[in-house]
């Protein structure tokens, strides 16, 4: 899987901004910070929904094409807000009907759901649903804004169990923004820590999770550790 490199990245968001950050999506990178640290701006970045200069690297010989639509693709934190209430399903996914098939199966969707409207569906099955739509187009790049916040626990494993599955199939790279370092070791490989628009720690996230470097890491791990103990 080839690796994506991004370099000195800097923008300025309102309140926010990103600083030279630099780093590479091999095949899972976690990007993790507390609120207003800089995660979803990179996304927007990413996407080409900020007025910033992108400095995108890419292996020799990649196939990659950085283009949101064509290898780049979207699953924000909120499914509801990529459907229309007012649509059926399979009138929203823009693909073929076989594909929209397909990619349902995939997710262990019933094929039953493509003529139901978003509001007879669970919360899981819209998240599932709004994966199915960002794969049409077959990315090489996947982008997750805290797609499982709003899950319960059961639901939250499914879904890690089915994007490792899928990725293992279809061999996208994904860059997972998160808060909760428990399913950011669940799914990626690398990480990298945000705090105030920079990058101050990454790495291989199992080495960063048994022996952070930087104060602000070990806070972020203790925190999410103190919230799975309350969660139970």
């Amino acid at each position: 899987m080839s690796s994506i490199h991004i370099d000195r990245l800097s923008v300025a968001y309102g309140e926010t901004i990103l600083v030279d950050c630099s780093f590479q999506i091999g095949r899972s990178l976690a990007l993790v910070g507390e609120s207003g640290s800089g995660k979803s701006l990179i996304l927007k970045a990413l996407l080409g929904l900020c007025d910033t200069a992108l400095d995108v690297r890419l292996e020799k010989n990649s196939p990659f094409e950085w283009s949101r639509g064509k290898s780049v693709a979207l699953v924000p934190q909120n499914p509801f807000t990529a459907l229309s209430p007012l649509t059926r399903i399979e009138d929203q996914m823009f693909l073929s009907r076989e594909r929209s098939q397909e990619l349902f199966t995939m997710l262990g969707l019933e094929h039953s759901l493509l003529q139901r409207y978003p509001s007879e569906l669970s919360g899981g099955q819209i998240q599932r649903v709004v994966v199915a739509m960002a794969l049409g187009s077959n990315p090489k790049l996947l982008l997750l804004d805290e797609p499982t916040t709003a899950l319960d626990g059961a639901s939250r494993v499914v879904m890690i169990e089915q994007l490792l599955s899928l990725q293992e199939t279809l061999g996208f790279s994904i860059l997972f923004v998160t808060h909760d370092m428990s399913v950011a070791a669940a799914l990626c490989e690398d990480i990298c820590v945000l705090k105030k628009g920079q990058i101050i720690e990454s790495g291989n996230l199992k080495n960063v999770l048994e022996n952070p470097k930087m104060p602000y890491t070990k806070q972020l791990i203790e925190a999410d550790f103190k919230n799975r103990e309350y969660r139970k």
